[in-house]
């Protein structure tokens, strides 16, 4: 069966009902639902399927996108005795059945279902090129997205729900599928612009599309080892432009969900943004007291903890999350200069003093700090540069990404050590996927 596909005609004939859509494992059939063919039928319909796909992956899919990875590399620490979470902290034999390590993965299969199904339908449809455009375009960012979450977490990687045993594909594949697709999209919304109708009904002035597109794209060029293409897209970027996640009572923000709804938190951060007291983070650093709260205490496995502040403590749980920080893209040139066959040191340190010195950030998250003086070999800089991206992009889903590519230490297999900087290198592929798909790859050993 296709175990893959997000089966919108089972599930947006309620438009509500995709919210509670997690991992679950059993799909049901409901005679009364819309089939797919009636869904995408309709400009109402396929309008509606993408804003099911955003919700989708703002609500469920971020949750999974930030929580998990930051307890395996000590962003945040536990403060539940739930089993899911245990499992992630204590990191070594993680099992195929962790519901983390199954709801990622769904999640986002169940997001690239739904984008592939707009993206091929949206041409179908009579609507104005415009809307044609712009849900062809954010069909595709959706879809990359989500491949490129999946590529950071897991060795290997689907790309395509539509048949049974989908194939699996390096993740390295992955995030340059990503880039094909994000490139498709700006190619489209160059040729036809979206429309004002496009504008209000989906993006809703919250979302820039292109600035968000360029920088997915200076993104997953870094994670794919493609330089000059990453630093090209991200000096694309305008700065000053924003792109968010809104949130309200219905859909809560997913972060302040797990921390802070109904006073029983399943994590909180860690001193220090989880780095090792070797990372000197300077006492000015003005982005301690935007995303850290003091908390002198400590969690259940005794490691100091803070209370969480940024885009995460409005006490409705309605507070924006950004899709990308302005300042990502500064240290993406950064360390693209860095990476390069021949590299630029001085391209890197200015991109770097961008960074430090940010004291207008759209966003509020300004270090606010002199530029760099120190050491400026490619070693000592990078090691800068990886300190700036735990600390600016923190519970953004990317430190795990960065542990690896940045050389920091490997863990240890079958030894709880919760001073490691990370407990695992990928995870397993969830029991889900292995029972359903011939084609599922031999789990990570670690």
């Amino acid at each position: 069966m296709k175990f893959y596909r997000y089966n919108t005609y089972k599930l947006m004939f309620l438009l509500t009902t995709i919210l509670a859509v997690t991992s679950c494992e059993t799909d049901f059939e409901n005679p009364n639902a819309a089939t797919s063919d009636q869904v995408f039928s309709s400009r109402e319909g396929i309008l509606a399927a993408t804003i099911g796909m955003q919700e989708l992956y703002s609500t469920t899919g971020l949750r999974y996108i930030v929580e998990t990875p930051a307890i395996t590399t000590r962003e945040a620490a536990i403060t539940t005795t739930f089993q899911n979470m245990i499992d992630l902290e204590d990191g070594g034999d993680i099992p195929n059945t962790n519901s983390n390590v199954v709801g990622l993965w769904t999640t986002m299969l169940r997001v690239i279902g739904i984008a592939e199904d707009i993206a091929a339908n949206a041409s179908t449809i009579d609507i104005v090129p415009g809307t044609q455009s712009g849900l062809i375009a954010y069909a595709n960012l959706y879809r990359a997205m989500s491949i490129g979450a999946m590529a950071q977490n897991y060795e290997q990687v689907i790309v395509a729900t539509s048949e049974d045993n989908p194939p699996f594909v390096s993740r390295i594949e992955g995030f340059n599928t990503a880039i094909t697709l994000l490139n498709e999209a700006k190619n489209t919304l160059a040729a036809t612009p979206i429309s004002s109708e496009f504008e209000s009904e989906i993006l809703r002035g919250e979302i820039d599309l292109e600035n968000t597109i360029d920088a997915m794209l200076a993104r997953f060029n870094l994670y794919a080892g493609n330089y000059d293409a990453a630093i090209a897209a991200a000096s694309e970027v305008d700065q000053s432009s924003t792109s968010v996640f809104s949130y309200d009572s219905q859909n809560l923000n997913p972060v302040w969900a797990r921390v802070y709804q109904n006073n029983t938190p399943n994590f909180k951060p860690r001193d220090n943004f989880g780095l090792p007291e070797s990372f000197d983070i300077d006492e000015n650093d003005g982005r301690t007291e935007f995303y850290l709260i003091p908390l002198d205490t400590v969690n259940l496995n005794q490691l100091p903890i803070e209370d969480l502040g940024g885009f995460f403590d409005d006490e409705n749980g309605s507070e924006s999350i950004p899709l990308y920080l302005p300042d990502e893209m500064n240290l993406i040139i950064a360390e693209a200069n860095l990476r390069k066959a021949s590299p630029d040191t001085g391209a890197a340190v200015t991109a770097l003093n961008a960074v430090l010195t940010d004291t207008d950030d759209v966003f509020g998250v300004n270090a606010n700090l002199p530029d760099y003086t120190g050491d400026t070999s490619v070693d000592a800089l990078l090691e800068e540069v990886y300190k700036n991206r735990r600390i600016e992009l923190f519970l953004t889903g990317a430190s795990l990404e960065d542990s690896r590519r940045f050389g920091r230490p490997e863990p240890t297999p079958s030894v709880q050590n919760f001073e490691e900087e990370r407990n695992r290198n990928f995870y397993p592929y969830p029991n889900t996927e292995r029972d359903n798909n011939t084609n599922t790859p031999a789990d990570p050993a670690i």
